[in-house]
């Protein structure tokens, strides 16, 4: 599969504030601050439309190296474009931002609508302390008063936040838009595969749109497994490593706590044990870093009662499938032996995914409208698990008012997600440990999530049960 993923979303809401530019009021010009995860299509997104829009235009994207560089660049970018006054930054490229921006509006169409796109933003703001205020006198000064849209382009999704932020000098002048992986659903759609199939492949892909356009229509997870792994060069492969060289250029140690997690260390001290016994404080700086990036989530039980017991899970379901079966073993599948990076995949894949498809499903069941779980609330609900500190105690769902700590909760569920039926055991073990979740009683609310049905004494039993179907039509 080829061919550019449209993101009609997202792409409505640009040409809303294009329309706005171009009505020509007060003020007409906009800015809009563009965030997502690395290779998720935002500058895709943003390259069909500057070209469907047919205005003057130019595209430039920082190299994330010096100001130095990032200046010559966007001059040579403005000096190649269709803006009026292009030649205006022909030769030798301005000395600093002021000078660029004041070219830049020099170089703008006066009356007729024109977009400016500044890609990979977060590095020109962390090569220069100044840049934000530069571009905030300019925007009120200058840009606003023009028929422009303006649009800031970031995969650091914390620095991205943190520019519209209150004390920062671009403070409530820029529209926020985040452009997300593709849902489970768009998966399903994109590739024609049913409801489980879709699950699968969206674990795999992450919703990548470069990874879907690589999985041929219609194949099932091996096969496509089988030829991705056949191609050194494939965006399955390659993807991953990419995000993370740009996410973490110096940071090794925050790196190799990664890969300790995504190797299935989750508590804090099976962490540090893994990548070589570090200090306590070395490793919580790691997790901060992790944290602050959006890779890693802190996950604590949901029930009434507080509890410190802190597990790290990766966000990015991809990203956890690549650090676990493909990473560690990038120079055998180099040899030609990606048939037994393959195997150990299979071997592997009923138990990796079972975990892996749990925050997936949970995210699914929020979705849902209460009144499909039995549920009578108006609170939006909060959908996590539960666990003990020695895991004698696991319970796969938790349906509650709110999280960490629940006012209320209103069911407790289990989720199978093998080949085999939710049967009459599992049932007798979710019962078991019901009454084991803070909050929790003989009365509360039963959920039955299987991948392959369940079995009838399951179905009698009054629990809720959903299946692949009901759980991918959430993400409508």
């Amino acid at each position: 599969m080829s061919g550019y993923v449209e993101r009609k979303a997202q792409t409505a809401e640009l040409q809303n504030l294009l329309d706005q530019v171009t009505e020509g009021k007060d003020r007409p010009g906009r800015a809009v601050l563009i965030r997502g995860r690395r290779r998720v299509g935002k500058s895709r997104l943003v390259e069909e439309f500057v070209d469907a829009a047919g205005v003057p235009s130019v595209f430039f994207t920082a190299s994330g190296r010096s100001t130095r560089d990032d200046l010559a660049a966007f001059a040579d970018d403005v000096s190649r474009s269709n803006l009026p006054g292009a030649a205006l930054l022909e030769g030798d490229p301005p000395s600093n931002w002021e000078n660029a921006f004041r070219l830049l509006a020099a170089a703008l169409p006066n009356d007729t609508p024109a977009i400016v796109v500044l890609d990979e933003l977060p590095y020109v703001t962390a090569a220069d302390e100044g840049f934000e205020g530069v571009l905030q006198r300019h925007f009120d000064r200058e840009f606003s008063r023009r028929p422009l849209l303006l649009i800031g382009i970031g995969s650091d999704l914390a620095m991205m936040e943190a520019l519209n932020d209150y004390d920062r000098p671009f403070h409530q002048r820029a529209t926020e838009m985040v452009v997300p992986p593709l849902t489970p659903a768009e998966v399903g759609h994109m590739l024609s595969l049913e409801s489980g199939d879709a699950f699968d492949a969206y674990l795999v892909s992450g919703g990548l749109p470069l990874i879907c356009r690589d999985w041929n229509e219609g194949l099932d997870l091996w096969a496509y497994l089988k030829s991705a792994l056949t191609h050194a060069t494939s965006s399955l492969l390659v993807s991953a490593e990419r995000s993370l060289a740009a996410e973490f250029p110096g940071d090794v140690q925050a790196r190799r706590v990664l890969e300790s997690i995504g190797q299935g260390q989750r508590r804090f001290s099976d962490i540090g044990s893994k990548v070589g016994g570090l200090q306590s404080k070395s490793l919580t700086r790691s997790l901060d870093v992790l944290k602050e990036k959006r890779v890693v989530t802190v996950e604590r039980p949901l029930s009434l009662k507080m509890s410190a017991d802190t597990r790290y899970r990766i966000d990015d379901p991809y990203l956890l499938f690549w650090l676990r079966f493909l990473g560690p073993h990038l120079a055998e599948i180099e040899r030609g032996r990606g048939d037994r990076v393959l195997q150990r995949i299979r071997d592997e894949w009923t138990r990796w995914r079972g975990r892996a498809i749990e925050p997936v499903l949970r995210e699914s069941i929020a979705r849902m409208p209460h009144e499909d779980l039995r549920i009578q609330t108006d609170t939006t609900l909060a959908v996590g698990g539960f666990w003990n500190r020695t895991n004698t105690v696991e319970v796969d769902l938790v349906l509650a008012d709110k999280e960490p700590v629940a006012k209320q909760v209103f069911g407790v569920g289990s989720i199978k997600w093998t080949t085999k039926a939710f049967g009459v055991k599992e049932l007798a073990e979710l019962i078991a440990h019901r009454n084991q979740v803070p909050g929790a009683s003989d009365s509360t609310g039963l959920v039955v999530v299987s991948r392959n049905g369940v079995d009838d004494q399951v179905r009698a039993s009054g629990a809720v049960v959903l299946g692949p179907d009901e759980l991918l039509a959430q993400w409508g």
